[in-house]
Parts: C-alpha cells; structure tokens; sequence
C-alpha cells in the first residue's frame, strides 16, 4: 500500500524530532517553519522545503502540526495562507500540540467546512523519547480516521493510546502534564531534604529511584537538577499554559486541584525569576536560590538521551 504524503509545521525541540522519526520510517515529507534554519537536518535527510502552510497543504494527503499556543495554531490551520486553503477535501489535519480540548473542537469545527477530518494527536514522556520514536501518543478523533493515520502515530511514537472521540486527547494531555509538574516540585523539595540532611544527593537519587517514592519525573529531571543543566527542552510558559488548561477543567468539572493551584503559583514565580524562556525544571532552582543551596552531584547528563 502506498504511503500517504504527510507535511509537518513547527520544528521546534519536539516538532523537528516528531518529523525526523516521519522520515526514519520512510513517509514522504514536506516541512515548514517560521525559521528556515530549523529544518536543514530535515532537508538533508531528503524531506522537501514548502513556503506556506497553504503550500505545504496543496501537496500532501495529511499535515501535522506541532505549535507553541491555540492562537498559533488558529492563524497556521484557517489564515489567508493556511492549511485549509490548501488541503483537499478529504484531507486530514492532525494536531500534536497541546490544546484545550473547547480549542480542538473548534478549529475541528473548521476543519469539518472544508471537508477536512482532524486528529489531535499530542504526546507525553519528555522531547528526548520523540528522537527514537519511543515518547507516548495520546490520540483522539473518530476511529477510522485514527487507523488510516495509525502507521504514521507509530513512527512517531512507542505507545499509542486512541482516548476516544474529539476532545479526549485534549483533556488526559492535560492530566498528565499536571502531575508532572506536580511531581517536578515534589521531587526539588525531596532532594533538598536530602542534602540538608547531609546525605549524598547522587546515592539519594538512586534510592528514591528505587523507592515506592520514584516517579517518571524523579528519574528523568531529577538528573537535570543534579547536572545544574535543567535542560528537559520545555519552557516555563508552556508549563504555566498547561497548568492553566488543568485548573479550568478544575472548575469545568468541580475537582478542586490544591495541588495543582499551589503547583501553578510556584511557576508563576519562577517565570518572574527567570523569564518565560526558561527551562521549566528551573521551577526547582527557586528553592536553592532561596536556601543558598544547589543541588548538584557527580555523574548526570547535561541532556537526556533518548
């Protein structure tokens, strides 16, 4: 069976390694980004340069988009230069970004005028999984449409979850990214009790790794605190944008989240500390600026690796 053509927008740290794992797997593929410069490993590896979203569209059977905020993914799909002037009918769009799930709906709603279908296929499990095609899809949208594109998730992902209809993707995206944040501040103040505590910060790491205490969180960023690199490839301002998608459904569903309204206030801190920019494990470096204590040990990578 032949390979559809897929087209990929946003070449960011998850987008440009989203894309590479398309071109591993040998899915013809179109590129676009805002930033040119972006894609040159992509086009040396044989992918193909369009100038526009519309371009990009005009010769693909599916785009993916991968972008920084439901206004950037409005303008990219439905713009005088968008997506959906160029995609035919019977296209699809699938969106990797983390939206709301009232966002998706929405822009699906677009979608659906153009006789275009739509997919929201956003991932968890850290920018360093997606380079080896292993980080985790969260998929959501009608059944069929989620097999026609199955072959393409699994290029870009280890496990692929179908969550159900439109939306449904949306909202355990959200929930997973809460906890976490959550257990990003938990696991600062952990290693903090452990060096006040006069214990070896590396031999700690181990044993809460290995304790009913570990957590994805603690054994994956855990190691960018104690290198000092906090370099996990995701942003303060993506965090606090996630943390907020959290708290609305919060009130949407009548869950109180105490954790997660104290959780967003520490990034909020920490933003004004360290600007939005900042890497969003530098949550923790609150508390050792505020301790005068660092949090460093011998022996962890400066970046994960995939």
């Amino acid at each position: 069976m032949t390979k559809l053509r897929y087209g990929y927008i946003g070449l960011g740290h998850l987008g440009v390694r989203l894309a590479g794992s398309l071109l591993r797997e040998g899915f013809a593929l179109a590129v676009h980004d805002l930033n040119k410069d972006l894609a040159a490993p992509l086009l040396a590896r044989g992918a193909r340069w369009a100038e526009s979203p519309k371009a990009i569209a005009a010769e693909c059977d599916a785009v993916v988009t991968c972008l920084p905020s439901p206004a950037v993914s409005e303008k990219v799909l439905c713009g005088a230069d968008g997506i959906l002037v160029g995609l035919k009918r019977g296209g699809t769009w699938i969106e990797m970004s983390t939206l709301g799930r009232d966002d998706i709906l929405r822009l699906a709603a677009h979608a659906a005028e153009k006789g275009i279908g739509t997919l929201e296929a956003p991932v968890t499990g850290g920018v360093h999984r997606a380079a080896g095609g292993e980080i985790t899809v969260l998929a959501g949208g009608d059944k069929a449409l989620f097999d026609i594109h199955r072959p393409a998730l699994e290029a870009m992902g280890g496990e692929i979850f179908h969550m159900g209809p439109l939306g449904s993707a949306a909202v355990i995206k959200v929930v997973t990214n809460m906890l976490a944040f959550i257990h990003l501040v938990a696991a600062g103040e952990a290693l903090m009790l452990a060096k006040r505590g006069g214990l070896d910060l590396a031999q700690a790491y181990h044993a809460i790794r290995a304790s009913s205490g570990n957590s994805f969180v603690h054994e994956t960023e855990s190691q960018l605190i104690l290198n000092g690199s906090y370099n996990i490839n995701f942003t303060m301002d993506l965090a606090i944008k996630d943390l907020g998608f959290a708290l609305g459904f919060g009130r949407e569903f009548g869950v109180p989240l105490d954790l997660a309204s104290v959780t967003l206030q520490t990034f909020l801190r920490a933003r004004e500390t360290y600007g939005a920019a900042a890497w969003s494990t530098m949550v923790v470096k609150l508390l050792e600026d505020a301790l005068k204590t660092d949090l460093r040990a011998p022996g962890f990578p400066a970046e994960l690796e995939g």
